[in-house]
C-alpha cells in the first residue's frame, strides 16, 4: 500500500474531505422498495380503467397516431415505431415496447387488435420476428381510441424529460378494458382480465347510460360472459358471476372438438378451437407425454393440419375399438384442451389500484366518455364562438369595404390601422387583426354569401352545443349514440360458446374407454356402403328397411368380432366389425348414409364386387354360391382360416360368382338366367364340398346366356305373402343404368320346382325392344328397388301370372333387396 511522503500537509486535500452519513438500512430499503413498487404499479404493470391501456400501450398508440400511421397509410418498420416511442415517451428499453406492440397486433391475444401488423408477429407457440423485419400501422379500432386528442378531450402531462407532452389517458371511444382484457404483474398485486364481445359490452354500457342506477343483474343480461379471441367453450358460469360481482373468479375453457372419420376404418377427434392462449404445439406435447406415461390410451397419432386458409385443425386419431367420447374426456383431464382462467380485475381508478366488478368497470368507462364528450363539446363551442366572432367582423367590413380600404391606406402603421378600424367600425381586436390579414379574393360577392351561410351554420352548431352542455340527458344521449356507432362499426359475432354446466363431462362417467363387445348387425347396402347397427336389434322393423337405400345383406355379429364378405371372384374377405362406422340408435329403420364405401375397407381387386356378408362362426350354416355360368356350390362347414382372405370356389376361366347365401338343407336355391328362365330346387340337392372344389351344374343355359341372380329362400318364406320374384327386362346392348326397362313382381310359389341342372321355367315375357333380363332378385316380400344413388324406385304391384310381361319403370333400377 502506497504511503504519502512526510512533509507539510497539502492544502488541496482539505477541500475533498469525505462525508459519511449514518442511515438506517431498514428505513432506506423500505423507502426504496416503496418507490420501486409505486413505479411498477402506476407506470408499467396495471392498466387504467378508463382506456384499459398500460402506459407503454398508450404511448405506442399515441406516438403512432402522431406519426400519421393511420389505417389508410402504408405500414412502416416496427423498429421505427419502437425507436420513436423509446426516444420520446418510454425510456424503458426497446424489448418491452416491441413486446407490447406485438401483443396489440395478435388476433389470438386481443379480441379487437389495435395494431395492424404486416409480417411474422408470432403465434401461440412461436415468438415474432425481429422488429427490423415486421411492419405496423394503426388498426381501425385504434383510431376510435385516439380520435379527439386535438380537441382537449383529455389532459396532457410532460414526458420523462419534460420536453414533450403525452396524454394522461386516451379518449377511448371503445371499452377497451373489457373488450381486450389484459394481464400484468405488479408488486404485491396482479391483474388478469378476460376479453369480452364489443357489441355485448356496449349494449350494457348504453343501458347504464340510460339507467345510471341499473343493477349488476340487469347488466349481466347483456354481458353473459367472456368472449375469447380463439373461441372455444366456457364450461360453468358460476365463477364468471362471482367475478362480475367481486372482481375475482375463475372459469374453465374447453377446446371445440368434433368426432369425424379421419380414415374409412378409424375415427378421430378434430380440434378446431383451443382454450385462450393455448397453442397446438403445447397440446401435442402434452398428448405425447400422456401417452408415454400411460395416462392417455386409445390414441394412435396427432397431426397438426393448421393453415392460414382453414385456421386451426388438430387431428387426433383414435385407435379402433376405443370410444372417441371417452378418449376426449381423457384429453380434457390430462392436457391443456381444458384450461382454467383466473379473473382478477385490478385496474387504476383515479390513480389508485382497485378490484372492479362488471358494473364498476362499465361505470368508470361511461363516466370517462361523459367527461370526454363534455370537454369536447366545450372545446368545439369555444372554437365556433371564436369563428363566428371573426365572421361577423368580416361581414361588417365587406358591407363597407371602400371605407375599410381607405382607413387602411391612410394609416401609417398596422397598429394605427388596427386601432382606427376598431374605432370606426366598432370591432374587437381579433376582428380588426383578421380584417388586416384578409386576402383581396375574399372581397367578392360570392364570398359574402358564403360568409353569411357559414355564420348561420355556426349559430346552429353553437345552439346545439350549448344545449348539450346545459342538459345532462342530452349529453348522455350523444354518448349513447356514439357508443352505438362504434358497436356497429367494429362489432363482430360472439365466438365463445357459454355452457351453464359447471362440472359435467361431455360423456357420462360410466362411458367405457373401449367399445364393448356387444351384439350388433353388419349391413351392406345396394350402393356399396358398409355399416353396423348400434345394438342387436334387427335392421328390418315393421316391414321397413333402410331409409337410405336398399339393404342387400345383413348378418348378426358383435362389435369386436369379424364377418366375411363374399366377392365376385369367389373369395371371402375377413372384415372386422369395428372397422365399420356405427349407426346412431333409431326407432325406425337404420339409415346407411353414414356408412363407409366397400372399397375403403376391403382390399378388392379391379372389377371385383362384394356380394354379401356371412358369419364366420364355427357353427355358421354352410355357404352356397352361384356363378354366371350356372355352377352352384355348397362349401363344407369348417373353421374359417386365420388369413385376411381365402377362396371358397374354384372358378373356371371367364366365370364369376353372381350370388351367395348361408343355407341349410331345407332352403331353396334359386337361379334366374338372362333369358328369363327361373329354376329353384332344394339345397340338399347340392352336397357340400371343400373350399378348392369347383362346384356342380346348377342350371342348364342356352348358348350366349348367363345367370343374373343366385340366392336362397327359407321354406317359411315360400307361400302366400312370402317370397317374391322380381325380374327387370331390357335391351342387352344398352349400357347399364341407361334404360328403365320393365319390371315384373311375381310370387315364387307360382314357379314349379325342378331338378338341379335343368333349364327352369320362363319368368317374364319380353316386350318389343327387350331381349334379356338385366336384373333379378328373389327374396321375402315386400321387395324394394333403388337407383344408383340410393333413391327409391317404385316397383309394380304383384302379378300372379308366371309368364306375363312387365310394367314400364319410371327410372333405371340399380339394386333390388
Amino acid at each position: 500500500m502506497a504511503r504519502r511522503p512526510a512533509g507539510p500537509p497539502d492544502p488541496s486535500l482539505d477541500a475533498v474531505e469525505e462525508k459519511i452519513v449514518d442511515i438506517d438500512v431498514a428505513a432506506e430499503m423500505e423507502g426504496s422498495f416503496l418507490e420501486y413498487a409505486y413505479s411498477v404499479i402506476y407506470a408499467r404493470a396495471l392498466p387504467d380503467a378508463r382506456d384499459g391501456l398500460k402506459p407503454v400501450q398508450r404511448r405506442i398508440l399515441y406516438q403512432m397516431s402522431d406519426m400519421g400511421l393511420r389505417p389508410d397509410r402504408s405500414h412502416v418498420k416496427s423498429a421505427r415505431v419502437v425507436g420513436e416511442v423509446m426516444g420520446k415517451l418510454h425510456p424503458h428499453g426497446d424489448t418491452a415496447i416491441y413486446d407490447a406492440l406485438v401483443r396489440m397486433a395478435q388476433p389470438f391475444s386481443l379480441r379487437l387488435p389495435l395494431v395492424d401488423g404486416h409480417g411474422n408477429f408470432g403465434s401461440l407457440d412461436d415468438g415474432p420476428a425481429a422488429p427490423r423485419y415486421t411492419e405496423a400501422r394503426l388498426a381501425p379500432p385504434a383510431m376510435a381510441m385516439v380520435t379527439g386528442l386535438d380537441e382537449d378531450e383529455v389532459d396532457f402531462v410532460p414526458n420523462y424529460d419534460n420536453k414533450l407532452t403525452q396524454p394522461e389517458v386516451l379518449p377511448a371511444a371503445l371499452p377497451n378494458l373489457l373488450v381486450n382484457g389484459g394481464s400484468g404483474i405488479a408488486v404485491g398485486m396482479a391483474t388478469n382480465m378476460a376479453p369480452h364481445n364489443l357489441v355485448e359490452v356496449i349494449t350494457a354500457a348504453r343501458h347504464l347510460v340510460a339507467h345510471p342506477h341499473a343493477s349488476l343483474e340487469d347488466l349481466m343480461r347483456f354481458v353473459p360472459g367472456p368472449d375469447l379471441p380463439t373461441g372455444g367453450k366456457i364450461v360453468g358460469l358460476e365463477g364468471i358471476r362471482d367475478a362480475y360481482r367481486t372482481g375475482r373468479g375463475s372459469f374453465r375453457t374447453r377446446a371445440t372438438v368434433k368426432v369425424e372419420n379421419v380414415t374409412p376404418k378409424r375415427k378421430g377427434l378434430v380440434v378446431t378451437e383451443l382454450p385462450y392462449l393455448v397453442g397446438p404445439e403445447k397440446v401435442i406435447e402434452k398428448i405425447k407425454e400422456g401417452v408415454q406415461a400411460k395416462k392417455l390410451s386409445g390414441i394412435t397419432s396427432v397431426v397438426d393440419l393448421t393453415d392460414r386458409q382453414h385456421g386451426l385443425r388438430l387431428v387426433i386419431e383414435v385407435k379402433t375399438g376405443f370410444n372417441p367420447e371417452a378418449v376426449l374426456e381423457q384429453l380434457y383431464r390430462y392436457t391443456p384442451m381444458e384450461d382454467s382462467f383466473g379473473i382478477n380485475n385490478v385496474a387504476l381508478v383515479d390513480g389508485q389500484p382497485r378490484t372492479l366488478g362488471l358494473r364498476e368497470m362499465l361505470e368508470v368507462w361511461v363516466d370517462h366518455r361523459l367527461d370526454v364528450v363534455r370537454r369536447r363539446s366545450s372545446h368545439r363551442l369555444a372554437r365556433r364562438r371564436e369563428r363566428l366572432h371573426l365572421v361577423e367582423g368580416l361581414l361588417v367590413a365587406i358591407l363597407d369595404i371602400d371605407e375599410v380600404i381607405q382607413v387602411i391606406r391612410t394609416s401609417d402603421t398596422a397598429d394605427v390601422a388596427r386601432e382606427r378600424l376598431r374605432g370606426v367600425f366598432d370591432l374587437s381586436e381579433p376582428q380588426a387583426e383578421y380584417i388586416l390579414e384578409l386576402r383581396l379574393r375574399r372581397l367578392t360577392k360570392f364570398s359574402r354569401i358564403e360568409l353569411e351561410k357559414e355564420a348561420t351554420q355556426l349559430r346552429a352548431e353553437i345552439a346545439e352545443l350549448e344545449a348539450v352542455l346545459a342538459d345532462e340527458a342530452m349529453l348522455r344521449e350523444v354518448v349513447s349514440s356514439e357508443m352505438a356507432a362504434a358497436a356497429t362499426t367494429f362489432g363482430t359475432p360472439r365466438r365463445t360458446i357459454l355452457l351453464e354446466s359447471a362440472g359435467s363431462s361431455v360423456t357420462t362417467a360410466a362411458a367405457p374407454l373401449e367399445v364393448a363387445d356387444a351384439p350388433c348387425w353388419a349391413l351392406l347396402s345396394g350402393t356399396g356402403l358398409l355399416a353396423r347397427t348400434a345394438d342387436g336389434s334387427p335392421p328390418v322393423r315393421d316391414g321397413r328397411r333402410s331409409s337410405h337405400d336398399v339393404l342387400v345383406s345383413h348378418v348378426a355379429a358383435t362389435t369386436r368380432g369379424d364377418v366375411g364378405a363374399v366377392t365376385s371372384r369367389g373369395r371371402v374377405l375377413r372384415l372386422p366389425v369395428l372397422d365399420l362406422p356405427g349407426l346412431p340408435p333409431t326407432d325406425g329403420p337404420p339409415s346407411l348414409s353414414g356408412g363407409v364405401p366397400v372399397s375403403e375397407v376391403l382390399d378388392l381387386a379391379p372389377g371385383e364386387r362384394a356380394l354379401t356378408l356371412v358369419a364366420l362362426a364355427p357353427d355358421a350354416p354352410t355357404l352356397a354360391l352361384g356363378t354366371a355360368q350356372g355352377v352352384v356350390k355348397r362349401v363344407a362347414a369348417e373353421p374359417a382360416p386365420s388369413r385376411a382372405a381365402w377362396e371358397v370356389i374354384g372358378l373356371r376361366e371367364g366365370d364369376e360368382v353372381v350370388g351367395a347365401a348361408a343355407v341349410s338343407d331345407e332352403d331353396e336355391l334359386v337361379l334366374v338366367s338372362s333369358d328369363a328362365q327361373l329354376l329353384h330346387f332344394p339345397a340338399s340337392a347340392v352336397r357340400p364340398q371343400g373350399r378348392a372344389a369347383g362346384g356342380m351344374a346348377g342350371i342348364k343355359l342356352t348358348a350366349g346366356q348367363q345367370v343374373v341372380f343366385f340366392g336362397a329362400v327359407a321354406p317359411t318364406e315360400v307361400g302366400t305373402d312370402g317370397a317374391v320374384v322380381v325380374t327387370i327386362a331390357g335391351a342387352s346392348a344398352t349400357l347399364p343404368g341407361m334404360q328403365a326397362g320393365s319390371a315384373k313382381v311375381t310370387p315364387l310359389e307360382v314357379y314349379p320346382a325342378k331338378g338341379r341342372a335343368t333349364g327352369g321355367v320362363r319368368a317374364q315375357r319380353f316386350l318389343r325392344g327387350e331381349d334379356a333380363v338385366v336384373l333379378a332378385w328373389v327374396g321375402p316380400s315386400p321387395a324394394r328397388a333403388s337407383g344408383s344413388a340410393g333413391q327409391a324406385v317404385d316397383l309394380p304391384a304383384v302379378d300372379p301370372r308366371r309368364d306375363g310381361s312387365g310394367v314400364a319403370l319410371s327410372a333405371p333400377v340399380h339394386t333390388v333387396g
